[in-house]
């Protein structure tokens, strides 16, 4: 009698991955472990084991060892971060600004530990290079967020450059969504994300508000921001819950001088 069972399946073959494969495989495990861990806690024997691969092929592709290691991971998680702050150019100005918080924050979830051991610096591999690839990200990011607001961030982009005070203005807001970043992380990851990012979105509109006080660029760009918003918005939101503020502060007003 002839059997009918099914023949098992025949084993999967072996692929041998390419070098840039290979790489890759090793950046993925050494970021999951960098993610939550400072830096310097992160042996290479732990890195082969979640790669799945021996102590000698990480060295093969890393001869540095951990700090090569690490420079090119933490260049990976940088690439990944620039694209936190990429966004088309449509819809509202403070809704782009808001997705790419959302993307930033996320990211900033995913990557808690690390990214703390980052930004405060003091680690036994930070050098000059970790240093200007950590820049390199807050460059890109102030140069997203003035294009988003209708400027170029270089100097010689023509009309559409945006001037000292506008530049100043975003890299300090820049700073400042890393520090409440990292705010946020000590804090136990507190107030929830979403009331996070309206606060930053809050916090950006009121420094465009400030500069534009007494800098006619950042005036002209506000004027043409406002004029892409919509009333149930951020800036509209906003607009509605300070103005019955602002206008309890009539009284400081000087008088105005008297007709002749």
């Amino acid at each position: 009698m002839t059997s009918t069972a099914a023949a098992p399946p025949p084993p999967r073959a072996y692929r041998r991955l390419s070098v840039e494969e290979r790489r890759a495989q090793l950046l993925v495990a050494a970021l999951g472990l960098f993610a939550h861990r400072a830096p310097d806690e992160v042996s290479l024997d732990e890195v082969a084991v979640a790669a799945g691969v021996s102590r000698p092929l990480v060295y093969r592709y890393f001869p540095g060892g951990r700090q090569q290691l690490y420079e090119a991971a933490l260049g990976s998680a940088a690439d990944e971060l620039k694209l936190c702050f990429t966004e088309p150019p449509v819809g509202p100005p403070t809704e782009r600004v808001a997705r790419v918080l959302d993307r930033y924050l996320r990211f900033v979830d995913e990557h808690d530990t690390g990214f703390s051991a980052l930004l405060r610096g003091g680690s036994v591999v930070e050098t000059s290079r970790t240093t200007s690839i950590v820049d390199g990200v807050r460059r890109a990011a102030a140069e997203e967020i003035i294009s988003h607001l209708g400027r170029i961030g270089g100097a010689d982009a023509g009309e559409r450059s945006a001037g000292p005070r506008l530049r100043m203005m975003v890299r300090s807001w820049i700073a400042a969504v890393e520090a409440a970043s990292l705010i946020w992380l000590d804090e136990g990851k507190r107030p929830p994300a979403a009331e996070l990012r309206g606060w930053l979105v809050d916090h950006l509109i009121a420094l465009l508000a400030a500069t534009a006080a007494t800098d006619e660029e950042t005036a002209a760009v506000v004027r043409d921001l406002l004029a892409l918003e919509a009333p149930g918005g951020p800036a509209g939101r906003l607009a509605e819950l300070v103005i019955p503020v602002v206008a309890d502060a009539a009284h400081l007003l000087a008088p105005a001088p008297a007709a002749d």
